[in-house]
């Protein structure tokens, strides 16, 4: 079992890697051919900064571990919330006055509203055609964005700068080298980290959605933690909402269309009754700050990070692990 499990924890370490070095690629090389800021943001970071999750799923769905697939879009969706937004806003107050975020919010809640329309519609799968749908409606929401930004002088809250991963304004050595590690290293830290996981969920006697929910998506939350908290510390946390909002609709629409594109994910009883409302609560209780526009205070912070602890405690206890 301990083997499996570094070997989880290394394919982790890899698509976390891999992921940044290949976006880091890509948009140095669209940056080098002259694409312009605002497409590079929507297209290259925007869904390359899921590639983790995207390449997870896909895998599991092949490899027949859906759980691992579904576990992990909701799992990250708790943790992007409860854990990514509540651990900074104990540091300093998460601000919802953000021009532009209640839009988003509104389809946070419509991407979770048809999630849970797949799961509890008989006969509660996410298929090619629910997949084409969702990955439709991601593309739509990249092409809404793009209108509004050239449309509008307000800067959309969810768009992520490029400039941090620009290295040349040149095509280089360490571009192709960058794109190619990225390349190389996404699938292979995908096959260590679902192969790994289906064998540590038999080991544990756990469902596999549990080894999704938990170290699969807080692994690949990691990155919005880190950046959140950093930002937080330089009391500049009004940057992450609009981050989180969009990572949580990139997973619902991109990470599950992607599930249904490449076979069929079944989603288990059990994540029925528990995993989704709890993500469904989540979502509710972010969109609840926005549209008031209140605050995310130090309190607020603290509940949710326990709210979080205790989420992963009881699916903890519920399947014997504790």
């Amino acid at each position: 079992m301990l083997t499996e499990v570094l070997l989880v924890v290394s394919g982790l370490a890899i698509l976390l890697v891999a992921g940044d070095l290949l976006v880091r690629g890509a948009v140095g090389l669209a940056a080098a051919m002259k694409i312009p800021a605002l497409l590079i943001s929507l297209t290259i970071v925007a869904f390359g900064t899921s590639a983790p999750e995207l390449v997870v799923t896909i895998q599991a769905v092949v490899t027949g571990s859906d759980g691992i697939a579904l576990g992990n879009i909701i799992g990250s969706n708790v943790a992007n919330v409860f854990m990514v937004l509540g651990l900074p806003a104990i540091i300093y107050p998460v601000t919802t006055h953000v021009v532009g975020l209640r839009r988003h919010a509104v389809i946070m809640l419509i991407a979770t509203a048809a999630f849970c329309a797949a799961a509890y519609t008989p006969p509660g799968h996410i298929n090619t055609p629910i997949g084409a749908a969702l990955f439709c409606a991601i593309l739509a929401y990249v092409l809404y964005m793009l209108l509004r930004a050239l449309n509008s002088p307000e800067r959309e809250p969810v768009i992520d700068e490029v400039e941090e991963y620009i290295a040349d304004d040149k095509i280089s050595v360490k571009t192709i080298l960058f794109i190619v590690a990225g390349l190389v290293g996404l699938p292979l830290g995908a096959h260590l980290l679902v192969t790994n996981g289906s064998t540590l969920a038999a080991d544990l006697g756990v469902r596999e959605e549990i080894i999704g929910l938990t170290i699969i998506a807080f692994g690949t939350s990691l990155p919005e933690l880190a950046t959140v908290v950093a930002a937080a510390l330089h009391k500049k946390s009004d940057v992450a909402i609009g981050g989180i909002i969009g990572s949580n609709i990139f997973n619902i629409f991109a990470v599950g269309g992607a599930a249904g594109l490449a076979g069929t994910a079944v989603f288990d009883p059990d994540s029925l009754r528990f995993d989704i409302p709890v993500m469904i609560v989540a979502a509710i209780i972010l969109s609840a700050y926005v549209f008031t526009r209140k605050d995310i205070g130090r309190l607020a912070g603290a509940a949710m990070v326990i709210a979080y602890g205790a989420f992963i405690y009881y699916l903890a206890q519920s399947t014997g692990v504790l």
